[in-house]
């Protein structure tokens, strides 16, 4: 399953990171506004990180979304690059992505496993994307994860 991979290759990363920077999980949670625990358990491949605190990890180790999920092996490719997270611009970007892909709410609803009126919030700009979400989107159609969150343009 892309998601079980997706966890496992992006938590490794979360503590390579981490370690790399000698820092504790406490500290990390401290930087991400979470408890240890919570941390722990995204490092322990028991949950996936919620979107908006990868941003956030990602902002602070100053690298791309692409990178944390192992979608590329470049920390940064964009000088452009703006950690705060444009809803407007990703919801834009996901209507994009569909319709250049000739899928519709329902087709994409059925590849997530989720529902249209998911998908419809998420395009509208009422909700930020999963993560799970978007990286099954960017590994199957081979796009940029930082593209699909608004993050770049």
């Amino acid at each position: 399953n892309e998601t079980i991979i997706m966890v496992i290759s992006m938590n490794l990363k979360l503590q390579d990171i981490r370690e790399n920077n000698e820092l504790s999980q406490k500290a990390v949670a401290d930087i991400l506004n979470v408890s240890q625990p919570t941390y722990s358990r995204w490092e322990k491949e028991i949950e996936i990180i919620p979107l908006n605190k990868l941003i956030l990890f990602a902002k602070y180790f100053n690298v791309s979304l692409d990178y944390l999920c192992n979608l590329s092996l470049i920390k940064k490719e964009n000088k452009n690059y703006n950690y705060i997270v444009n809803k407007e611009l990703s919801s834009n970007n996901i209507i994009n992505f569909r319709k250049k892909n000739n899928l519709t709410q329902k087709e994409l609803a059925i590849f997530l496993n989720t529902t249209p009126s998911t998908i419809c919030a998420y395009e509208k700009g009422k909700t930020l994307i999963l993560t799970s979400f978007a990286y099954q989107i960017c590994k199957k159609y081979n796009i940029s994860m930082d593209y699909i969150c608004g993050l770049v343009k």
